[in-house]
Formats: structure tokens, C-alpha cells, sequence
């Protein structure tokens, strides 16, 4: 069974960003996998590093089209991304020292921050990015008081 099985709901309507979560979705359920099957530590190091820079990969991407878009929540976005490279450095450091009940750890604490990142602030995002020019986001949104 896999950590995080993707829903409708992650959906955030902007095609790349969606790809983009869809692939984390799937290294993360991979990396989950492998270590169920006690893969050696070489190779969830390996599977890590690559989660990793892909979500790094990611982030730029959304950044770029935040600034693109003079996104106003930009700052805060960011913030939430450099603190999940923070905590999943920090995390992955432990890691590297032979915690290996910690590998678990950093796939709960990447399972629920992607969920809360997607639900929570990328919806946001998505909804910013997909109104028509001079059209206010949809209903619901932070941005209906700006």
C-alpha cells in the first residue's frame, strides 16, 4: 500500500505544477516501498537525495512563476519551502549518522508537509495563476479581500 495516495483534491489546475506534485507523489511512495523491503541504506540514501532534488527542482519552478506572475504571497511560499529544505537536511543528516528507524520519520514528516503544502498553500497558488487577466481568483480564496 502505498504512504500517499493521490486524489482529486491535490489537483491545484496548473498543469506543470500538478505533473510536478504527481512525480514527489510517486518518489515518496518509492522510497516508502523500498523501505518496507529493507533496501540497503546506500540505496534509500540514494532514492532520498533524489526526492530531494526534485523537489528542489520544483520549487524553483513554482518560485519562477510566482516572481513571473508578482505572485503576492511569494515571500511566504518561499519561507515554507526553505524551511522543508531546513527540516529535511537536518532530517537527512541524522539520517546519514545510521538512524535508520529515521528514514520512516522523514517519509511521514515529506507525506504530510507535501498534503498540507498542496491543500494548503499550493491551491493558492494554482487558483492565482489560473485567473483570467483582471479577473479576481475564485471565491474562497486569500486573495478575494486584496
Amino acid at each position: 500500500m502505498p504512504l500517499f495516495i493521490w486524489e482529486d483534491r491535490y489537483t491545484v489546475g496548473v498543469t506543470e505544477i500538478d505533473e510536478h506534485h504527481r512525480h514527489l507523489v510517486s518518489l515518496l511512495n518509492k522510497a516508502y516501498q523500498d523501505f518496507l523491503h529493507h533496501a540497503s541504506p546506500s540505496e534509500l540514501s540514494m532514492l532520498f537525495h533524489e526526492l530531494i532534488d526534485y523537489a528542489t527542482y520544483h520549487f524553483s519552478f513554482e518560485e519562477e512563476k510566482m516572481q513571473a506572475s508578482q505572485y503576492p504571497e511569494t515571500a511566504a511560499h518561499k519561507g515554507e519551502h526553505n524551511e522543508f529544505i531546513r527540516r529535511v537536511v537536518e532530517m537527512h543528516t541524522r539520517y546519514e549518522h545510521r538512524e535508520r528507524i529515521l528514514f520512516l520519520e522523514i517519509l511521514c514528516f515529506l507525506q504530510n508537509w507535501l498534503t498540507h503544502h498542496i491543500l494548503e498553500v499550493d491551491v493558492e497558488l494554482g487558483r492565482f495563476l489560473t485567473a483570467a487577466p483582471g479577473k479576481p481568483p475564485v471565491k474562497g480564496s486569500v486573495y478575494d479581500n486584496i
